[in-house]
């Protein structure tokens, strides 16, 4: 009776702890595929409040798993897609508020979604205006872009967003390295609308880059 009682708690705990993982790749699912919906194929007004919608979605799957690190990191992505849309210092609270996220993330553990959360992290540092007005600081994202590149050296939104960077610092060698390493970065099955429009993003750097060097 012992032994059966404990083989089905066993059981129990396991179908619970399936499920929960299950739940949170669906709802992981769906929060990327809304993002790359809502960055990529709306603008102006229809995008602001698709974003805003967004933010909402993401605060909910945070707070449901607050002890996953996907959370945190998408929520944060979401948040700083959101700042990078409104632009301006109105959007300088979203940002700090990506920034909290993505650092929680990697408290909670660095390497998850390959490293993401640096990657992340890295681009809102370069974007955002340094002192005294926000946190920006190239120094600080060239750092994190490494650490993130250390994780994932071949993914495709670390090297294409760290060669976004090194174009804006004028390193158009380095970026070009990065962004021949973008295009062939291996494809994500669960994401191909966000590598469809990752890839034309690819293709504009890199011609840019390569108009550069011919200078």
């Amino acid at each position: 009776m012992t032994k059966l009682l404990y083989t089905s708690c066993l059981l129990s705990g396991i179908f619970l702890t399936s499920t929960a993982h299950a739940d949170l790749a669906s709802e992981l699912a769906q929060v990327q595929t809304s993002w790359a919906t809502v960055n990529y194929e709306l603008v102006d007004k229809a995008q602001l409040n698709a974003f805003e919608k967004l933010s909402k979605q993401a605060a909910g799957f945070a707070k449901t798993y607050d002890d996953k690190a996907q959370s945190h990191i998408w929520y944060g992505i979401v948040l700083s897609s959101y700042a990078g849309a409104k632009g301006g210092l109105g959007a300088l609270g979203f940002a700090k508020d990506a920034k909290v996220q993505l650092e929680q993330a990697i408290e909670i553990d660095a390497n998850a979604l390959s490293g993401s959360a640096y990657t992340s992290l890295a681009t809102l540092y370069s974007k955002v205006p340094g002192w005294p007005i926000g946190f920006g600081d190239d120094d600080k994202a060239n750092e994190l872009f490494n650490q993130a590149l250390a994780i994932n050296p071949n993914g495709i939104d670390s090297n294409y967003l760290y060669a976004a960077f090194l174009y804006d610092e004028r390193e158009y060698k380095k970026a070009k390295k990065h962004l021949l390493a973008a295009q062939q970065a291996p494809a994500r099955p669960e994401r191909p609308k966000a590598d469809l429009y990752r890839q034309q993003e690819i293709t504009q750097l890199l011609a840019k880059v390569e108009k550069k060097l011919k200078r």
